[in-house]
């Protein structure tokens, strides 16, 4: 009870602000559901709540002077596994395509608003993790692992948007998961876009997470 209080209380401007972000997201779907009578993007409640995970392990972590290296694997591995949830919204946008054209600008809002929030997440959990790497490793490695984060995360979002696997899936159907990433790695040439996509996201979420940095601690 004390180590959730003292959560709320070092970190009470980012909640405060996560969560006016995150409710005027829900009341724009409102309204959109509302005008249209259409509950097709109900979904971006479910893909914003994948969001929070990674960025509530962090907050979590970050709580303890110091896990044991055991402890600490174990949370980092189940943060990687769903930090991709977090900048995956941005790809809701494809589904734009399909609005209709009268209301397009409130389906823009709609969607970018919970992209916004993603993208929020996971830049805040990124930094987080950056500062718990400092107690296990060199700053130099840290530098290599980040960038190395930024574009697995790119990868992950490739594998959920295009080959459709959650999270989740390592456990429920590693063989199928861990056959089509071995594919992909095994046959660049036959999976170019996979390839494309990860590099320029992978781009993308570094700028992003590097302008994050830089105007959250000047």
């Amino acid at each position: 009870m004390n180590t959730i209080k003292t959560l709320i209380i070092n970190r009470f401007k980012i909640f405060s602000l996560l969560s006016i972000s995150m409710a005027l997201s829900i009341v724009l779907l409102m309204i959109r559901m509302k005008l249209t009578h259409s509950f097709f993007y109900l979904f971006l409640v479910w893909n914003l709540f994948l969001a929070v995970i990674p960025f509530a392990i962090t907050t979590y972590l970050t709580s303890f002077q110091k896990l044991n290296k055991i402890g600490f694997i174990i949370w980092f591995s189940a943060w990687l596994l769903f930090l991709p949830n977090a900048p995956y919204i941005i790809t809701d946008l494809l589904h734009l395509k399909i609005s209709a054209s009268h209301l397009l600008w409130l389906d823009v809002l709609v969607v970018s608003s919970f992209a916004l929030n993603g993208l929020l997440m996971f830049s805040f959990s990124l930094l987080d993790m950056e500062t718990l790497l400092n107690q296990y490793l060199k700053r130099k490695t840290i530098t290599f692992a980040i960038i190395a984060i930024l574009f697995l995360s790119g990868f992950g979002v490739y594998l959920g948007r295009f080959l459709r696997y959650n999270s989740w899936e390592i456990i429920q159907n590693p063989s199928g998961l861990f056959t089509d990433i071995f594919n992909i790695i095994l046959h660049p040439n036959q999976h170019l876009e996979a390839w494309l996509f990860t590099f320029l996201f992978g781009v993308f979420l570094s700028i992003g997470f590097w302008m994050f940095k830089v105007l959250y601690r000047p």
